[in-house]
């Protein structure tokens, strides 16, 4: 089964600022190119690709990080933790199904732990504040989108095990998320939430809570905002900024969530007056300072960070290249990070409608790759964010390391130059 595949297939990041302290809304961009002080590679032309296999295998060859012996030994640590995590995954399982076993003569039924018992089956739970803030794990409790996903999905944010964006539900990402938390805190990484990893979400996420009640401002409505993005990039070249298009895309981002479940979990809304109180996560937004090593996994779609010690201490969702246009191989360095760059459009890379000539498209969170660039030693290839959270790891990209915007800005504000960066099959 592909979504319990987390690493049968093979081995791409983050949003910056404190739960609440995010900006509400993008800062006014205006069209003149950003510079940095930071050595970053190309961070105008993020989706150049070599014209052909003989220049690609030379560039390969001569942009390849020369990395010393103990970093080539931190790397085959890494590899081995992950081929002990593609070995341990019950790739059998439905997500979140109970291993006990179940006589082939009892039906499964949704009865809940008698160690952990809700107040009701979660697939009857409510989505108001105080039913998923108290949304139970039980045995059995299959794929769908149900409260109990949705707490989990928050204290798998918060532990640093990405789900993507939050939407309550059961899928690929859950299950690689599931997996990444297990391996981080020892427990055997089937990608199955059990009993025993529950009570470790628990544990990590303490007294707080995962949903809390937020008033809108007059700074969220303020924006700026576009009246939509139109799909012409020559027509997004004439706009002052790709910003967000409404209140509910931008707060979306801002709490890491889906933008359809924030309006599921929060029906009788209009987001469009200030003072205004909604339900949204309680997420993080900071990584740990020890990042070493990133291990991008092209078959499992997943980008993976180790630190100085060889212990996997993040990870994240990521859509890794495609078969058009591949992400490359090899190893590589960080070489510098740039916050809202310009994205340069080239028809001799790919050819988007009728545009047959070159284009400087502007900054915003809707821009081609997302408010941030992280650039590598590998001429035009990068991790940077994107326009369509909801389709990370789900869809291709043009050969770089695309994450949510939040995940890529968590990642940039904590990335340093030199950092290796390790492409898998």
């Amino acid at each position: 089964m592909f979504v319990r595949s987390i690493l049968a297939l093979s081995l791409s990041c983050i949003f910056a600022g404190s739960a609440f302290a995010a900006p509400t809304a993008e800062k006014q961009l205006t069209p003149k190119k950003i510079s940095s002080p930071a050595p970053v590679q190309d961070p105008i032309d993020p989706l150049e690709i070599d014209s052909n296999a003989s220049s690609a295998v030379n560039d390969t060859a001569t942009s390849a990080a020369q990395i010393s012996q103990q970093e080539q030994n931190d790397l085959n640590k890494a590899s081995q933790t992950l081929q002990n995590l593609e070995k341990s995954e019950d790739k059998n399982a439905d997500i979140a199904v109970s291993p006990i076993e179940t006589p082939a003569s009892s039906p499964i039924t949704t009865k809940p732990s008698t160690t952990t018992t809700p107040s009701v089956p979660a697939e009857k739970a409510s989505w108001t504040l105080d039913g998923m803030n108290n949304a139970e794990w039980y045995e059995n409790i299959g794929k769908g989108q149900f409260p109990v996903y949705a707490r989990a999905h928050v204290m798998l944010n918060n532990a640093h095990a990405s789900p993507g964006a939050i939407d309550g539900s059961s899928g690929m990402n859950t299950l690689k998320a599931i997996a990444s938390f297990q391996q981080m805190n020892g427990i055997k990484p089937t990608g199955v939430l059990t009993q025993e990893t529950w009570d470790a979400l628990i544990a990590k996420q303490g007294n707080k809570p995962a949903f809390v009640e937020y008033t809108i401002t007059d700074a969220d409505l303020k924006g700026p905002y576009a009246k939509s993005i139109p799909h012409d990039y020559a027509l997004q070249a004439k706009m002052p900024g790709l910003y967000y298009t409404r209140v509910t895309e931008m707060l979306g981002e801002k709490f890491h969530m889906d933008e359809a479940f924030l309006k599921k979990i929060n029906p009788k809304a209009t987001f469009n007056k200030v003072g205004e109180k909604i339900i949204v996560t309680n997420i993080r937004n900071e990584l740990p300072e020890d990042i070493h090593l990133i291990v991008a996994h092209k078959g499992a779609k997943q980008l993976y960070l180790f630190n100085s010690k060889n212990q996997m201490i993040a990870s994240f969702p990521a859509t890794i290249g495609s078969t058009d246009t591949p992400s490359p191989t090899g190893t590589y360095k960080v070489t510098g990070v740039a916050k809202n760059p310009w994205y340069s459009y080239s028809p001799s890379n790919f050819i988007q409608g009728k545009n047959l000539k070159p284009l400087s498209l502007p900054p915003g969170p809707n821009a081609p790759v997302g408010n941030i660039w992280i650039g590598l030693s590998k001429k035009s290839f990068g991790i940077h964010g994107t326009p369509n959270p909801s389709a990370i790891s789900k869809t291709a990209s043009h050969g770089c390391i695309r994450l949510t915007n939040w995940d890529a800005n968590d990642l940039g504000k904590k990335v340093r130059a030199g950092v290796t960066v390790k492409f898998l099959e």
